[in-house]
C-alpha cells in the first residue's frame, strides 16, 4: 500500500512525536508498505533548526528506504501562543507545494500526525484529489492545550478554534489517539466512535532494558556510588510542570544521599536551571543521543514525571515508556482516572499534580527502601513487554489499514517490529537533496 505520513516532527527528533512517527514509518516501510513523509527539519526540543538542515529551504531525503521531503517552517527561538500558532501555519503553507506534489502519486492513505491541525485542509483536500482514505492520528490535543494551559485566553479565539477543530475532525475517515481518554474526547469533539482507533505509543525491551550494572553516568557525572539517582530525562516545556522538580530538590538539598538528574532541552530548561542554581543535588544535562538513551535511563533509581494538573488528558508523556522499560522505579505525578493514572498505578508510584511536598516525600521514602524500590521497577518492566509492544500498535494500524481500503495489507514480519538501534539518527540518512 501507499501510505503518506505527513506531520510536523520526523527523525533526527530524538523525542515526542517525531521519534513515534519516524518509527512508525519505518515499521511501515518493513512490512513492506511503499511510505512517503512530507515534515519539516528537525527542531525539536531545542526550538533550534539542527545543524545541516535550513529554516528556509526544501530538503528531499531517504532514510532506511522512506523518501521524504521536509518544508520550511518559522521556528521561533522563545515561543509563545501567538509565535506558536505563527510556528504551525508556516509549515501548513510552505508545505503545501509538497503535498500537491503526491497527486501524482495517488497514495492509498494520508496520514496526518497532530501537532498539527493547521495541516488538516491540505491532507483532506490531498485524499479527495487522490481518492485516498484520511487518518488522523493525534499525539496531542493542541487546541485544548493552549487554551488550558493560557498560552491562548480570548473567548472568541476558544469559539471559532473549538469549532474550526470539530469540523475538521469530522471529515477524517479515521482518528486515531495515544490513550483511551484521548480517543473518547476525539468522541465528545463530534467524531462517530466507530471511526476512533486506540494506538498507543511503544517501546522495544529489546533497545531500553535494566543493565545489570552501575551505568556509565554515574562516573561521568560525579555521583557517589552509595546516592539514589532521581532522573528527569526529556522535552522541558510549559506542560511539564518542571518547577515542582526544582522545588523538591531545594526540599531534600539537605540529603546528600540524593541527586537530581535533569536531562533534556526545551523551553523551559533555563528556568529549571535557575531554579536549581546554587542547590549541590543537581546535575543537568542536554538531550542525549539515541545510542545513550539505555545507559542514561539505567542512571535511574527513581524516575520522576512531573505533569501540571490542567494538561493531563490533553497528552500522554512519550518518556514514560522508556522510564518504565528501563526498570527503574517510577513516581508520576498525575490525577484519578487520567491516562497516566491507570499506567503508573500499579506499576509505580502516584502523586497529586503539582504537589511538591507529596512529591519530596514519596522520594524520600523510595531512596530509603531498596527493595520498595526494586519491586516498582519490576512491575514497570513487565508492564513495558506486556502492553507496550510495537508489534502490537502495528497489528492495530495494518489490520485497520485493510479494513479501511479495502486492500490486502503485507502484514508485519518478525524481523521488523522490534526497531533497530532506536530512532533513525542523521547517520541513516541514505540521501538527501536542497531543493
Amino acid at each position: 500500500m501507499k501510505i503518506l505520513i505527513y506531520g510536523l516532527n520526523f527523525a533526527p527528533e530524538l523525542s515526542g512525536a517525531g521519534k513515534y512517527t519516524a518509527e512508525m514509518a519505518q515499521m511501515l516501510a518493513d512490512c513492506g508498505h511503499e511510505v512517503r513523509v512530507v515534515c519539516a527539519p528537525p527542531y525539536y526540543p531545542d526550538w533550534k533548526v539542527a545543524n545541516g538542515y535550513s529554516m528556509w529551504r526544501y530538503r528531499r531525503d531517504i532514510i532506511r528506504g522512506v523518501r521524504i521531503w521536509r518544508a520550511p517552517l518559522w521556528v521561533p527561538p522563545k515561543p509563545s501562543g501567538l509565535k506558536r500558532m505563527l510556528h504551525l501555519a508556516s509549515f501548513a503553507l510552505s508545505s503545501l507545494p509538497l503535498l500537491a506534489r503526491q497527486i501524482a502519486w495517488r497514495p492509498g492513505a494520508v496520514m496526518l500526525i497532530a501537532p498539527t491541525m493547521a495541516c488538516a485542509p491540505g491532507a483532506l483536500a490531498l485524499a479527495r484529489v487522490t481518492g485516498a482514505k484520511a487518518w488522523l492520528h493525534v499525539q496531542d490535543y493542541e487546541v485544548d492545550a493552549a487554551f488550558d494551559l493560557g498560552l491562548l485566553k480570548s473567548t472568541r479565539a476558544a469559539r471559532i478554534a473549538y469549532g474550526i477543530e470539530r469540523f475538521v475532525l469530522k471529515r477524517f475517515d479515521v482518528v486515531s489517539s495515544i490513550t483511551n481518554q484521548m480517543v473518547e474526547r476525539a468522541v465528545n469533539k463530534g467524531v462517530d466512535a466507530a471511526k476512533t482507533e486506540f494506538l498507543p505509543n511503544w517501546v522495544d525491551t529489546r533497545d531500553i532494558f535494566p543493565l545489570g550494572r552501575v551505568s556509565e553516568y554515574r562516573e561521568t557525572l560525579g555521583i557517589p556510588a552509595a546516592n539514589t539517582v532521581v532522573l528527569y530525562s526529556g522535552n522541558m516545556g510549559a506542560k511539564q510542570g518542571l518547577e515542582t522538580l526544582a522545588d523538591a530538590a531545594r526540599a531534600l538539598a539537605a540529603r546528600d544521599d540524593i541527586t537530581f538528574v535533569f536531562c533534556g532541552n526545551g523551553a523551559a530548561r533555563d528556568d529549571l536551571f535557575k531554579r536549581c542554581e546554587g542547590l549541590p543535588n543537581c546535575r543537568f544535562l542536554p538531550l542525549q543521543p539515541a545510542s545513550s538513551l539505555n545507559e542514561l535511563l539505567n542512571v535511574a533509581d527513581i524516575h520522576v514525571l512531573p505533569q501540571r494538573g490542567d494538561a493531563a488528558d490533553l497528552v500522554m508523556p512519550s518518556k514514560l515508556t522508556g522510564m518504565l522499560a528501563s526498570g527503574g522505579a517510577v513516581i508520576a505525578m498525575a490525577r484519578p482516572g487520567t491516562a497516566l493514572y491507570e499506567a503508573v498505578a500499579n506499576n509505580g508510584m502516584i502523586v497529586p499534580p503539582e504537589d511538591t511536598g507529596e512529591l519530596a516525600d514519596a522520594i524520600a521514602v523510595l531512596a530509603g527502601d531498596g527493595a520498595r524500590r526494586a519491586a516498582i521497577g519490576a512491575a514497570g518492566r513487565r508492564y513495558a513487554e506486556t502492553m507496550l509492544s510495537p508489534l502490537s500498535s502495528l497489528l492495530t494500524l495494518d489490520t485497520r489499514l485493510a479494513l479501511l481500503t479495502g486492500e490486502a495489507v503485507p502484514g508485519p514480519k518478525p524481523a521488523a517490529a522490534p526497531m533497530t538501534n532506536g530512532p533513525i539518527l542523521p547517520a541513516h540518512v541514505e540521501k538527501s537533496e536542497v531543493e
